[in-house]
């Protein structure tokens, strides 16, 4: 697979930036994610999953956050390095005090550099019931580092048919029977049960850049899609050398981008493969990257 890296020289271009506001209400909501349960979980707007958010670079974002909860919540923009501005990071009783329930707090982020980031609610594993949304930060136009004619967003999420405090609560009570009763999570891609997302749309002989971000809470996933080069360009938010790959693993909290070439024919339908894992970091004998 042949590469285009643009190298700029002594080229300066007028680029216009954009002053992003995004709003946020967060509150409860009922839903049925994983096509099995309806239970409680945390939405934003009335809604589950959250949109992703996109910006470009040099861009500033404005995050409106109201606090619909009955109880206090945080915001966190993984991945941002957040310089001179480590006030908005977001992680509870550590950079702020959590946004009391019925309050509101403006995130303010000056965006300066690209790649593929999440948002994520920082306190009492709120991340775990739902409030949880990638975070795309695109290059400015002209600017990309590698060419390819689309990009699609893969979000992966271990659902469980409980919410994290019920979990909790059946691990550290010692009136309750330990160990605790076993609980298995649902792996949701792009926001529903894994089964039914919706398909990648490739054209012959395009190239794809594939994003894949693991919004999980304990649980790895394993991508691929057998018959197909798959060249890692970035790896949490920073570019890489292409480096190929016959499957990524991808840790909670992790983010990749991909480039895949697509085949000269439409002839043919190809599974992509987002296996996930009931443990952390799994071991996967003869994938590369670990």
């Amino acid at each position: 697979m042949n590469f285009c890296i643009a190298l700029y020289i002594g080229l300066f271009t007028v680029a216009t930036t954009k002053h992003v506001v995004v709003n946020w209400d967060i509150s409860h909501i009922t839903v049925n994610r994983d096509d099995y349960n309806l239970r409680r979980a945390i939405g934003v707007n009335g809604k589950l999953p959250i949109p992703p958010v996109e910006a470009t670079v040099g861009d500033t974002l404005e995050l409106n956050v109201h606090n619909g909860l009955d109880r206090p919540t945080t915001i966190h923009a993984h991945g941002l390095f957040q310089t001179n501005n480590t006030h908005m990071d977001g992680p509870a009783m550590i950079t702020q005090c959590g946004i009391p329930p019925g309050d509101s707090f403006t995130y303010h982020y000056t965006l300066e550099q690209a790649g593929s980031m999440w948002l994520h609610g920082h306190l009492a594993h709120e991340i775990s019931d739902g409030l949880r949304a990638a975070f795309i930060i695109r290059d400015k136009p002209g600017a990309e580092l590698y060419h390819y004619d689309k990009d699609y967003l893969l979000t992966f999420e271990d659902w469980f048919s409980t919410e994290f405090a019920d979990r909790m609560y059946h691990t550290i009570n010692p009136k309750e029977e330990f160990p605790p009763p076993k609980s298995y999570a649902y792996g949701l891609v792009n926001g529903v049960n894994g089964n039914i997302t919706q398909t990648l749309n490739f054209e012959p002989g395009k190239t794809y850049r594939i994003r894949l971000v693991n919004m999980g809470d304990i649980n790895s996933f394993q991508f691929s899609l057998p018959g197909h080069e798959m060249y890692v360009i970035e790896a949490d938010g920073e570019y890489s050398v292409p480096y190929f790959t016959d499957g990524i693993d991808i840790g909670p909290a992790q983010r990749y981008s991909v480039l895949i070439k697509a085949h000269d024919t439409d002839a043919f339908n190809y599974y992509f493969n987002a296996t996930m894992h009931a443990n952390f970091i799994s071991a996967s004998p003869g994938l590369s990257p670990r």
